[in-house]
């Protein structure tokens, strides 16, 4: 039996030590927002990574935006040398996972198996491919011992936020320069058997309106900033929406639907603030005089990003134009374009042959519809060497009843493994 052969064995082998991996990172409730449980499951993985050998630091993005005393992000980076100088491999995967959601049917922290398949929040996006990495890793690290380079494991936080206390702030700090790390893969759930190169891009931004406050009995006193949003919404509905859907690129992005541009309302707030739930009454009755909603805008690769945002103020222009006492304020909170690796980087190429090797087809080449911690990766650390690979089917991610499949799993940590060894043991191929 060949080294690739053993490798590949020993995975088969670690199946059941992978599904509890699994179960044992979703259990822990780590929901950003706030961002709660990072020490801990940071201080999980480090604890695996020291068995295996690897360095670890934690690291505490402190004073960075979402950081807290109460909530402090965590960040964990592991990293084992070999023997000889060589490249670098990253494996970097967020901890954090999104809110639960209503319409369950199993337990989100539970991991309940069934059909084949590992339910909870996180399964899919990203815990599951988070395991796969440091199996992978594991058992290239037990069958060639003797290796050139350096792999280093990532536990990073607030990629569903943006990752800027996570990643971005790692990359700002030089752990993602190119003379540190060669070669990244961030296991996203884009399928075993995709390959993603990048994603489309974003603006998200919160358009406030103004009103004048008055009580709510004498309405004509006052002016209701909700009124003036409304007829914002509206504009969008008559104006922008179409406009957007007009917008089609010729990249692969998956899935078909958002090879169009899309923007989504994410959130509206307007008049009185909402009480907690120790406050039993009823509402003042007054005119609501701010009313604020933000937008998530998600564009293509063939758009500038000053023509998104144009059409956004030149929107509210023309209604300002028409609507008595209209006031409006746009404040961008962060904007990223599309970020896309070429097909004939390293990684692209190492990892198409593994896939072709494990699955025997050829990969397919995508674009993700939504951002993820690449666009650090590449515009901040400069490293432009990076894809998502990993388990797990895009469509589940924040979806209520999110599973990851264990052979998809299985399967990706082959792939993972086998990469490893075509790029840190090339003598022995």
């Amino acid at each position: 039996m060949d080294l690739k052969e053993r490798l590949l064995a020993e995975i088969e082998n670690r199946k059941e030590d992978l599904v509890q991996l699994t179960r044992d990172l979703v259990a822990m409730p780590t929901l950003n927002p706030p961002g709660s449980n990072y020490l801990e499951i940071c201080e999980f993985i480090k604890a695996r990574l020291q068995r295996a050998g690897f360095e670890t630091e934690l690291l505490r993005a402190e004073g960075v935006l979402g950081d807290s005393d109460k909530y402090p992000r965590w960040n964990l980076i592991g990293r084992i040398d070999g023997n000889h100088p060589g490249d670098c491999i990253h494996f970097n995967s967020h901890t954090d996972v999104v809110h639960v959601g209503e319409n369950w049917t199993k337990d989100p922290f539970g991991g309940e198996i069934e059909d084949g398949k590992i339910y909870g929040r996180g399964t899919c996006d990203m815990k599951g491919g988070m395991a796969t990495s440091i199996v992978a890793a594991e058992c290239f690290l037990a069958i060639c011992p003797e290796f050139s380079g350096a792999i280093e494991i990532s536990g990073t936080a607030d990629e569903e936020s943006g990752g800027y206390s996570g990643v971005a702030w790692l990359a700002e700090q030089g752990r993602f320069s190119p003379s540190r790390v060669q070669h990244a893969i961030i296991p996203e759930p884009l399928n075993k058997n995709r390959i993603c190169l990048g994603h489309r891009g974003v603006w998200w931004a919160e358009i406030e309106t103004k009103g004048r406050i008055a009580h709510g009995s004498m309405p004509f006193l006052g002016d209701c900033a909700i009124r003036h949003m409304g007829a914002v919404i509206q504009e969008m509905e008559d104006y922008l929406y179409p406009l957007i859907a007009t917008k089609t690129t010729s990249y692969p992005i998956v899935p078909e639907g958002a090879r169009q541009s899309s923007m989504n309302l994410n959130s509206i707030h307007g008049g009185e603030k909402e009480q907690d739930n120790l406050y039993a009454g009823y509402s003042a009755p007054c005119v609501p005089d701010r009313c604020r909603i933000r937008i998530d805008r998600r564009f293509l690769p063939e758009e500038p990003i000053e023509t998104v945002k144009a059409e956004i103020s030149n929107m509210l222009e023309r209604l300002k134009d028409k609507r008595p006492d209209f006031e409006y304020t746009i404040t961008e909170m962060f904007s990223v374009p599309s970020v896309i690796t070429e097909r004939d980087a390293p990684i692209v190429k190492s990892v198409h042959k593994s896939i072709k090797e494990v699955l025997g087809e050829s990969p397919d080449y995508v674009i993700s519809p939504g951002t993820y911690d690449q666009k650090h990766i590449d515009r901040i650390g400069k490293m432009k060497n990076c894809i998502a690979y990993g388990p797990g089917i895009l469509d589940m991610a924040h979806q209520p009843d999110e599973w990851v499949r264990i052979q998809d799993m299985v399967d990706s940590a082959k792939v993972m493994a086998i990469t490893i060894l075509d790029l840190l043991c090339k003598e022995k191929n």
